[in-house]
């Protein structure tokens, strides 16, 4: 699958941002009355710990849907390392908008950049091997689009986006239509056009999917040592994917069984906020 690319997250961020400030300020920012209404101000943006920038636009779009007198003057891109104490963007414009915007604008730059750095610590680990680090769904409601843009910033990929862009055969789905063939093949009737993955728990399963015709199995929890045999029995006919109790301990070996993708919840669920503030 195609990673996300900033251009066709337009209307996305504008959504996104929408509704951060319709729950934030709701029917008006009553703090914020506190300061005159004509009242100029600047402000920056400190990172307290390294990290991987992610979120420009969106903190761009708060301050375009509150106050376009604002300006935003970046001095790091997207994708770009930080340093502890490090401006990352300075700001100057109406102190109310400011001041309203200032949550919005943090809390996405620090959620994205949580995702970027997380990625970029992985996909530091498999560095020199072919594989591709993928996301998976295990994201924030709302945010899906967001997060898989931030995996891009910090070095890994996009796995399918929804339920809708490609086929993933798990087990209920086997069990229900009675066989991996039969699954595969009820598939390839209703979205021909469509990627097709089914997950697989063990060498047996492997090879009625690679036998279906599947063009990605997924492998789920074998052991390394399986997944080399997986990749041995697969003599380049499907693309194989590795999942499930992978982390930065054994993410690299597993990289070196030979499979062709990894896929990680944790790049988008098992996040922690970068440490940034806003200073006046």
């Amino acid at each position: 699958m195609p990673d996300l690319l900033l251009a066709d997250l337009a209307d996305e961020i504008k959504a996104n941002v929408r509704l951060a400030l319709a729950e934030d300020i709701g029917s008006g920012d009553i703090s914020a009355r506190l300061v005159p209404e004509q009242q100029q101000a600047s402000a920056r943006v400190i990172s307290r710990e390294t990290a991987v920038l992610c979120g420009r636009a969106w903190a761009d779009e708060v301050f375009r849907q509150l106050d376009s007198r604002v300006t935003l003057h970046w001095q790091a891109e997207d994708g770009q390392r930080i340093a502890a104490n490090q401006t990352i963007v300075s700001l100057q414009g109406p102190a109310r908008a400011l001041l309203s915007g200032e949550r919005a604008m943090l809390n996405f730059l620090q959620t994205l950049s949580a995702v970027a750095t997380c990625a970029r610590g992985y996909a530091d680990l498999v560095e020199g091997t072919h594989v591709r680090l993928l996301d998976t769904r295990k994201t924030l409601p709302g945010l899906r689009l967001a997060q898989k843009y931030a995996v891009t910033c910090g070095g890994c990929h996009n796995h399918r986006i929804g339920l809708f862009d490609a086929f993933l055969i798990k087990e209920n789905h086997i069990a229900a239509c009675g066989s991996i063939a039969a699954a595969v093949a009820a598939a390839r009737k209703i979205a021909p056009d469509k990627p097709l993955e089914v997950e697989v728990e063990n060498l047996n399963e492997f090879e009625q999917a690679l036998n279906a015709g599947a063009d990605i199995i997924m492998l789920d929890e074998l052991s390394a040592a399986d997944m080399k045999k997986a990749v041995a029995l697969n003599q380049g006919r499907a693309k194989i994917e590795a999942s499930g109790g992978i982390n930065q301990d054994n993410l690299r070996a597993i990289a070196e069984t030979g499979v062709d993708f990894i896929s990680i919840g944790r790049l988008t669920k098992d996040i922690k906020a970068v440490d940034l503030s806003m200073r006046f």
